[in-house]
């Protein structure tokens, strides 16, 4: 799996969110200029597009050596492959399918690559953060087990994911591999997991919970939240765990599903995770937990143990060789067999940005090594 940390093309690199833009440019898995900022103009296209142009020609400017490709991420639903937006609800300007990929290939003379943010992330993870800490780690201890596959999660505004599997990047015929938000919600089988997993769902289950007077409740954000779970600020101390809990469970059922295809190292990142120390405990219970079949016989829904590597002792159990030799029937040989199965999750090596940029990096050279 190459992870071009000596590489020496350059990606011109954009972290579009509906409140900036923020350019920069990538060369052997680091930043090497410093970054552009720029306020996004959500409502005027042209506005939108020209600041795009200008934000990559800054950063332009500062290289000393050419680019080789653009490659970023934005909001979907898109053509990915072909560079087109769809309609965006964060980005009302965008309607109808506008050609920025296109757009941008035609002014810089480069190649253009355009994904989702929870492919992204999910990939940065695979080839320059969790994946390939864990198998050292698992390497370290003598344990020869390795992991190729990767579910990679994030929790902030709303619920993303992608997969990567041995090395290759899911993105799915209609650029919708992936697409964790839109399973059914546990709790409320109506609704998108997403209406339960992100930003409004924890300050909904907050507010519903709490028997705390709060002058501006509705000003409340999860890390407000977080803190009052911390006790560094006045409020409802239960509720506030709750909330992170109740996440957990639905985002937990999800990963489960997503899981049983997978079958690999879970990572989790975005803003939300902060307070992974309230959301994984009954995330990791979920996925293994039982199911039942007609009669009453339970069943571990997933074939693996699940292990939250953010514990030591699971951590250590988790990285430990099981492994034993096993006779060969009729014959006076032997074979390894390793009875363990095992799932880790496992939060951001990398931060969610920055595992996003090296995405967005990592897609791009290898999509032009493919070429």
């Amino acid at each position: 799996m190459a992870t071009y940390s000596t590489d020496k093309r350059v990606v011109l690199t954009l972290d579009a969110g509906g409140t900036n833009f923020v350019f920069s440019a990538i060369s052997g898995n680091r930043e090497i200029v410093e970054p552009k900022c720029y306020k996004a103009d959500p409502h005027h296209l042209d506005n939108c597009l020209s600041m795009i142009l200008q934000g990559f020609e800054a950063v332009n400017r500062q290289l000393s050596r050419s680019a080789t490709a653009i490659s970023f991420a934005f909001p979907g639903p898109a053509d990915y492959k072909n560079g087109i937006i769809g309609d965006l609800p964060n980005f009302p300007a965008f309607c109808g399918g506008i050609a920025l990929g296109p757009m941008l290939r035609e002014h810089f003379r480069l190649p253009v690559f355009i994904n989702n943010d929870g492919c992204l992330f999910a990939y940065g993870e695979a080839l320059a953060g969790a994946l390939p800490d864990i198998n050292a780690q698992l390497e370290c201890c003598g344990n020869p087990k390795r992991y190729a596959n990767l579910l990679g999660v994030t929790l902030g505004t709303g619920f993303g994911g992608g997969v990567v599997v041995d090395g290759h990047l899911l993105t799915g015929d209609n650029d919708c591999g992936s697409h964790l938000w839109c399973f059914r919600n546990k709790h409320y089988p109506t609704l998108l997991a997403e209406e339960s997993v992100g930003v409004r769902a924890v300050k909904r289950v907050y507010k519903e919970l709490t028997q705390y007077e709060h002058a501006n409740i509705d000003l409340l954000e999860p890390v407000d939240i977080f803190n009052i779970a911390e006790g560094e600020m006045p409020g409802d101390r239960d509720a506030a765990i709750a909330s992170f809990r109740e996440l957990g469970t639905i985002a937990g059922d999800v990963i489960a599903q997503a899981s049983a295809l997978v079958d690999g190292i879970v990572v989790i990142g975005g803003g939300v995770s902060k307070a992974a120390k309230y959301i994984l405990p009954s995330l990791i219970e979920e996925m293994n937990g039982k199911l039942n079949m007609y009669g009453q016989r339970a069943f571990q829904r997933l074939s693996s143990q699940v292990y939250n590597l953010e514990i030591p002792e699971e951590k250590e159990a988790f990285l430990q060789d099981n492994s034993r030799e096993i006779a060969i029937p009729f014959s006076d040989k032997s074979v390894v067999y390793n009875p363990q199965r095992a799932i880790g999750v496992t939060l951001s090596r990398l931060g969610a940005n920055k595992a996003i940029a090296l995405g967005a990096y990592s897609y791009a050279l290898a999509a032009l090594d493919k070429k």
